[in-house]
């Protein structure tokens, strides 16, 4: 544990992410990649929180151009994301890494009820925790949910994985002459529309002084190396 950078993380991963090759829903591929590389850092004595958004399920908020209401909507999000977290924890507890499930809205039958201390109190004892069903309410985003849990929980930083080396003054996955920042303020990332979290997210952080990497996750060891330390992704503080 010496050797790692943060004490504490809250990881924030995308539905979309599960999806591996395949257009919808869960890759098992993806599901053993992500509990290994979780592994690797919790090896190491990190505590692990993880918020899991469900868009390679159910997006709330494209819902009502099929005529769904927004509220109605949001609400079956949080249970997609509840699938995706209970997928993550069987396959991260198959490799030998105790986990707990917590969720926002009440399903006793399923999980946990989200609780600070509780919650804190698992991580203290080396247990994962994955927050499900986002903030527990409608139109708030999971991002918004991951900054929430990380303040909540007083996580040393945001990790935030995504399919790209960091962020960009543009997509990269669109315009090969995007330009990576190492290092970004939350006040740049607002007043360049950045979007690397939606923008309640981002000011739950700025406001809380709780930093934030942007990382590409889908590269072998690069959350041990995150947590180590090491110059990769995007970091985004108060000074940038």
């Amino acid at each position: 544990m010496s050797s790692a950078k943060f004490r504490r993380i809250l990881l924030k991963l995308s539905g979309e992410s599960l999806m591996g090759k395949k257009g919808f829903g869960i890759d098992p591929e993806m599901l053993d990649f992500f509990a290994n590389e979780i592994k690797s850092v919790h090896s190491i004595g990190v505590q692990v929180g993880i918020v899991i958004g469900g868009g390679n399920i159910f997006r709330g908020l494209g819902a009502e151009s099929e005529g769904i209401d927004r509220v109605t909507g949001d609400l079956m999000g949080m249970l997609a994301t509840t699938i995706n977290s209970l997928a993550l924890q069987n396959t991260i507890e198959k490799v030998g890494v105790y986990s707990r499930l917590m969720t926002a809205i009440k399903m006793d039958e399923v999980a946990e009820p989200y609780i600070r201390r509780r919650a804190i109190r698992h991580l203290e004892k080396g247990r994962v925790v994955i927050f499900s069903a986002g903030t527990g309410h409608p139109y708030f985003s999971t991002d918004t949910a991951a900054a929430l849990r990380g303040v909540e929980i007083e996580a040393d930083v945001i990790v935030k994985g995504t399919r790209v080396d960091g962020v960009f003054d543009s997509d990269p996955e669109k315009n090969p002459n995007a330009k990576q920042f190492t290092a970004i303020s939350y006040l740049d990332v607002l007043s360049k529309n950045l979007r690397v979290m939606d923008l309640t997210a981002i000011s739950l952080c700025q406001e809380n002084s709780l930093p934030l990497k942007v990382f590409n996750m889908n590269i072998p060891g690069n959350l041990l190396k995150v947590v180590m330390g090491e110059n990769i992704g995007t970091f985004v503080n108060h000074t940038g």
